[in-house]
């Protein structure tokens, strides 16, 4: 089957110091790939390598990482900025931090579209509205007329998400989307996600720490510890039969409520 994404053999250095460590994996149309291991094993930096987000002193210094056609650590800003969000989308852990707050949510979708393509604010709002509505936002046009500040913490996750959806990229990158919400709205944004899925064939990378919604939505899954591949293949595999000694203890560590 055709690769959308592919990571061939990825060093990613901080300062000349290695932090993740010849990692492969591929992702076909349509698939979800979940990324899991304990803080520090290097998961949000392997994904934010792919849009050369690392911050300073952050390099991909060996591998390749391939989207169509393209090694990504090898094109200039100019073209990597035509890639981010329309091919390629990114819905952060704290979404609302990514938001301006001095902005309504309808101004930054605007700004956000027309980025990659000319748009009228009446389409943008039409297009906005319409995947609001499908997402089950009960009253869209108030959360394109609203602020960051005047919605909750999930309602601006979910935001989040939606934004990252409007382009329609074929690939999304998850950073821990659903960590700071709630159970019930962890709920809403697993569903959104997988119906972006269902509508539009769009393939993921979801960084989580949260083994719950990794076997909720991922057909694969990839495991790290300190920058280095643990474990990778299918979802059924890696968490039903584990084959290393450290993917079996991370899904031990997961809380299971009993009742008496």
């Amino acid at each position: 089957m055709e690769k959308l994404l592919t990571y061939d053999s990825v060093e990613i250095s901080y300062s000349g110091e290695p932090v993740v460590r010849n990692v492969s994996f591929s992702l076909a149309p349509g698939e979800i790939l979940g990324i899991v291991g304990e803080s520090g094993s290097g998961k949000s930096t392997l994904i934010r390598g792919a849009l050369g987000l690392l911050g300073p002193g952050g390099l991909v210094t060996r591998g390749d990482i391939w989207f169509s056609g393209k090694n990504l650590p090898d094109l200039p800003e100019k073209e990597m900025r035509r890639i981010r969000g329309a091919q390629i989308g990114m819905i952060f852990q704290d979404a609302k931090a990514s938001l301006c707050p001095v902005r309504t949510i309808g101004s930054q979708i605007r700004e956000s579209l027309s980025a990659h393509q000319r748009i009228s604010r009446k389409e943008s709002d039409e297009r906005a509205l319409e995947l609001l509505d499908k997402l089950g936002f009960r009253d869209g046009k108030r959360i394109l007329e609203s602020y960051p500040f005047e919605l909750s913490g999930g309602m601006n996750q979910r935001v989040g998400i939606a934004m990252a959806c409007l382009p329609n990229p074929p690939v999304l990158l998850a950073d821990e989307p659903t960590s700071a919400l709630d159970v019930t709205v962890q709920k809403q944004a697993v569903e959104e996600m997988l119906l972006m899925r269902r509508l539009y064939g769009t393939a993921m990378i979801l960084v989580t720490h949260n083994i719950g919604v990794v076997r909720a939505m991922a057909d694969s899954v990839l495991v790290l510890k300190d920058g280095n591949m643990v474990e990778y293949g299918s979802a059924s595999q890696v968490l039903d039969h584990p084959r290393e000694t450290y993917t079996r203890e991370l899904l031990a560590a997961v809380p299971v409520l009993r009742r008496k």
